[in-house]
């Protein structure tokens, strides 16, 4: 048993180690007897629609997307999006994520084109700049910085986010899943986006070595385009539990410092009388 993977802009899209979103489908697919060819797509090379069972793209800043978001758009995007729609799975993260939309705005400059899968867009919030923010908490007030915990068809998935601004989905688009502790999509409560077997996400990290559920479903969904339905062996998951749960303590800790600094802010005498004392 063999699936195709198709690995975007490998050399430019891999800010936050997405290269383990990778190394963890092999491994996976490794340990159940399934051959995996990685084919990396970098600036200008084509993909062919039938050969791929699997789409990785991983994120990067506003420099990065311009380097590849004319590529994207006008070689791969069209395959990239009947691939999808022939039944082939995709992971799209953080930047790749908002690239695969109808068009990205960055905090600065012109706006970039998307593929087109999703049927979303983003608007920055404002320009990323290497001396922007003097300290972390500066920076934290004014982006979405921090480990982001969703709720997805009853599990937990983890992961870290770090953007400004807003993804948004039109009426056509499912979001993936719903947020329990972070900021999501835009602070609606939604979290990523999904269209068959395709998967938009800004939890990076890498994801997938901490969600083994969401490693399974995308390769479950490469082996059914190309062999048909197949149930995938269960594995030893301790390990990758193991993390994601020191995620969901780190969140948990994060969240309570939130609320504890916001009401530290308050004055005290808009409290009731109970809580001064």
């Amino acid at each position: 048993m063999k699936i195709t993977l198709g690995f975007l802009y490998p050399d430019i899209m891999s800010t936050y180690g997405d290269r383990g979103n990778v190394v963890t489908i092999l491994r996976r697919c490794e340990w159940r007897g399934i051959a995996v060819d990685v084919r990396e797509l970098r600036l200008g090379d084509r993909a062919e629609p039938g050969e791929l069972d699997l789409i990785v793209i991983g994120s990067g800043g506003e420099s990065q997307q311009r380097l590849i978001a004319a590529d994207l758009h006008e070689i791969k995007g069209p395959a990239i999006c009947e691939a999808v729609a022939q039944g082939a799975a995709a992971l799209a993260v953080g930047g790749g994520f908002e690239l695969l939309g109808r068009s990205c705005q960055p905090g600065a400059g012109a706006e970039l084109p998307g593929a087109g899968l999703f049927d979303a867009w983003t608007v920055g919030h404002r320009a990323i700049l290497d001396d922007q923010y003097d300290t972390l908490a500066e920076a934290r007030e004014d982006r979405a910085i921090g480990d982001l915990v969703v709720r997805w068809h009853g599990r937990l998935l983890v992961g870290f986010e770090n953007h400004s601004g807003g993804t948004f989905l039109g009426p056509s688009a499912t979001p993936l899943a719903q947020v329990v502790s972070g900021f999501g999509n835009n602070g609606d409560g939604t979290e990523g986006v999904r269209l068959g077997s395709a998967i938009g996400t800004h939890l990076r990290g890498p994801c997938l070595p901490r969600n083994p559920a969401l490693a399974d479903f995308l390769i479950g969904a490469a082996v059914g385009r190309r062999h048909g339905d197949a149930d995938l062996p269960p594995l030893a998951d301790d390990v990758e539990f193991a993390a994601r749960e020191a995620a969901m303590r780190r969140a948990r800790a994060a969240s309570r410092a939130r609320r504890s600094r916001v009401m530290l802010r308050v004055p005290a005498r808009s409290l009731p009388a109970v809580e001064r004392r």
